[in-house]
């Protein structure tokens, strides 16, 4: 890791613009506007706590992800997260409770983390955790869904507590998307689309992007129909192979210098949208940022792991809270070590370097 390189800097930089860019997005909005005005304000206060914490020798990231529950009822071709057996068609036992998640988001809170994406199988399952997330509004809940479950109660549940940010994911176009996540799907994510565009409630897409849908959703056509439906924050994340056969999804260094010119571009074109890459650039942010370095993520047994891409662990957030997981043995050896500076083939380096990573659990 580069010396003059500094995380905290680059981290508190990157929220800054994320809120600055939301604010932007939703000028025209008075009810957004006047949240996004409050959650500025709370994540000033936040990266004070966090540089408390750096004083004391505590990096806390700003960001965090949180996999609720192992279930899902969509079978997507190329899953990471099936592919790793942490995604079931049922809920498995020893998942977090209600009460559990709502002490993390509170602990959170009190380290000045910002974000915690809500992710899965597929959140919208827990809708208890839902509506403890809506308790917590200093923090923004970008809860990553594929749309299936979304149901009048959500869209109330949206509109009251504006801190819960639904990201639906789509692949493309209607082939693309129901290809991928199954026939239907396409249509309804354009119904709930239309329902929330006439509702003037907040929303963002997520979109995987592969060597086979790359050009389609970068293009104008795909980002000015979701701007059309009213799509507020669009985020790319890189495929990571899950397997040999499926390598050839994975984007090539070129495509991946194409997608940043790209969404420099779109940042420019699409003022009232905001764009997020993952795992971005980390050449210029010093390396991946994960394994706490900017986020690391929490199982829905409560084991802290690097990335969802990374399932691995040696501590559990229930034993030690969130403080005992950011500075676990794993986060701190690759942390120091140089793993996350590695250069990888496809989207996440830790994946790639699994068994390296595997290997410093012992």
């Amino acid at each position: 890791m580069s010396k003059d390189f500094d995380i905290q800097s680059y981290m508190t930089k990157g929220v800054e613009r994320v809120v600055k860019d939301s604010l932007r997005a939703t000028f025209k909005n008075p009810k957004e506007s006047i949240f996004m005005g409050k959650f500025a304000l709370a994540t000033k206060k936040a990266s004070d706590i966090r540089k408390k914490y750096e004083a004391e020798d505590l990096h806390v990231p700003p960001f965090l992800i949180a996999s609720i529950t192992s279930n899902c009822n969509l079978h997507c071709a190329g899953c990471y997260s099936r592919e790793n057996e942490a995604t079931k068609d049922c809920e498995p036992v020893n998942q977090l409770t209600d009460a559990q998640w709502l002490d993390i988001f509170n602990e959170a809170e009190a380290l000045g983390i910002s974000f915690i994406l809500l992710a899965g199988g597929e959140p919208l399952l827990r809708k208890d955790v839902i509506k403890a997330a809506a308790k917590k509004p200093n923090i923004l809940f970008p809860i990553f869904t594929n749309g299936v479950f979304i149901s009048d109660e959500y869209f109330e549940l949206f509109d009251n507590n504006r801190n819960l940010v639904p990201i639906m994911s789509i692949e493309g176009h209607k082939e693309a998307t129901d290809n991928r996540r199954g026939a239907g799907i396409y249509d309804k994510l354009i119904s709930n689309m239309e329902k929330f565009k006439a509702n003037n409630q907040i929303f963002g897409n997520s979109v995987t992007v592969t060597t086979e849908n790359i050009d389609d959703v970068l293009s104008d056509d795909f980002i000015s129909m979701l701007q059309g439906y009213g799509c507020k924050a669009v985020i790319f994340v890189e495929y990571v192979p899950v397997s040999d056969e499926s390598k050839e999804l994975a984007l090539t260094e070129e495509m991946e210098e194409k997608l940043r010119q790209r969404i420099a571009v779109l940042r420019d074109s699409y003022e009232d949208i905001v764009f997020i890459s993952f795992p971005g650039d980390e050449k210029s942010s010093g390396g991946c940022v994960a394994a706490g370095r900017g986020f690391f993520h929490i199982n829905s047994h409560g084991a802290a792991e690097p990335c969802p891409f990374s399932p691995f662990s040696d501590t559990n957030v229930l034993e030690l809270g969130l403080k005992g997981a950011i500075s676990s043995k794993l986060f701190n050896s690759l942390q120091s070590g140089d793993i996350l500076m590695d250069d990888h083939v496809g989207g996440c380096v830790l994946y790639e370097k699994r068994d390296q990573v595997q290997a410093l659990l012992g």
